[in-house]
């Protein structure tokens, strides 16, 4: 006979996008840790209150500025990536699990949502699939489609939980501007820029203090990824947003500041195409270089 211990418990691959009904149906399961994303560029504590006030039964909150970033330093974008210690630590108080071979039921399944295309759940999303935690996934429609599903809603935080998140960071996902200065010009690099066109072309710029963009860089804007709505586009039409690019032998995505791209990221890895790299720091780290050295 077989010793069950010794028995590989086959576990299959987490989808990268839940329906609203996928996650009602385990809103108890004690393996589905579920996070609020929401916020606002124009008010950072927009998504805090939002979160006060209704959220999905059993969300944490986690907040753009003071969880997924650390503070704002004269070069590095306006968000850069978080300490990985506290932040991991913040994942164990959530009950999120790493996967190990010590868990029977594999990972903790993480849903992630907000109400804004995906624009902010994808920075989380990303983050714990860089962390080496692939059991992540975004809310197809986010806040909206769950409420517009008649689903459960709370005002009740959760309670600390034990789990142990051990990071196992894939170092190679990510560039700063040093690399991405070396790399844009190479015939087999393609260098993405996700803002909306306007942005890129540099006809408006509401955020940061230069208009434009790095050059040599194509644009791919990260709204076209879903509908209006808030809904995942088709996968075919994922796969075609990347047709171009197949040929490159790296591709590097960057956005204002590390955040949107993240949906461009979520769009290759729906569409079954390996993650390009991220440059964090972005069009806001890169002109701010600009900005002194003219």
């Amino acid at each position: 006979m077989t010793d069950a211990t010794q028995v590989e418990i086959p576990r299959a691959k987490f989808p990268n996008v839940v329906s609203a009904e996928w996650l009602a149906d385990r809103l108890t399961d004690p393996q589905v840790v579920i996070v609020d994303c929401r916020f606002s560029l124009a008010d950072p504590q927009l998504g805090q209150r939002q979160y006060n006030a209704r959220h999905i039964p059993g969300a944490w909150y986690l907040h753009l500025d003071r969880d997924l970033s650390s503070p704002v330093q004269p070069h590095g974008g306006r968000h850069p990536l978080p300490n990985w210690d506290i932040f991991c630590q913040r994942l164990g108080t959530m009950g999120i699990a790493s996967d190990s071979p010590d868990l029977p039921h594999g990972p903790t399944q993480v849903v992630v949502y907000d109400d804004s295309r995906f624009a902010f759940a994808a920075r989380l999303w990303w983050m714990l699939k860089y962390l080496g935690h692939d059991a992540v996934a975004v809310l197809d429609g986010g806040w909206d489609a769950w409420q517009q599903g008649g689903y459960a809603i709370s005002t009740d935080l959760p309670e600390p939980r034990t789990g142990q998140f051990i990071p196992r960071p894939q170092t190679d996902w990510i560039v700063d501007i040093h690399q991405v200065r070396q790399r844009k010009d190479d015939p087999g690099v393609r260098l993405i820029d996700s803002r909306e066109p306007a942005r890129y072309r540099g006809e408006v710029e509401p955020i940061d203090p230069v208009a434009g963009h790095i050059p040599g860089a194509s644009n791919q804007p990260w709204q076209a990824v879903s509908t209006a709505e808030g809904y995942l586009q088709p996968i075919t039409t994922q796969a075609k947003f990347w047709d171009d690019w197949a040929d490159a032998e790296e591709v590097i995505v960057y956005c204002g500041s590390g955040v949107t791209a993240c949906v461009n990221l979520l769009s290759q890895a729906v569409a079954g195409q390996p993650l390009a790299k991220l440059y964090v720091g972005g069009w806001s780290d890169w002109c701010s270089y600009e900005t002194i050295e003219g």
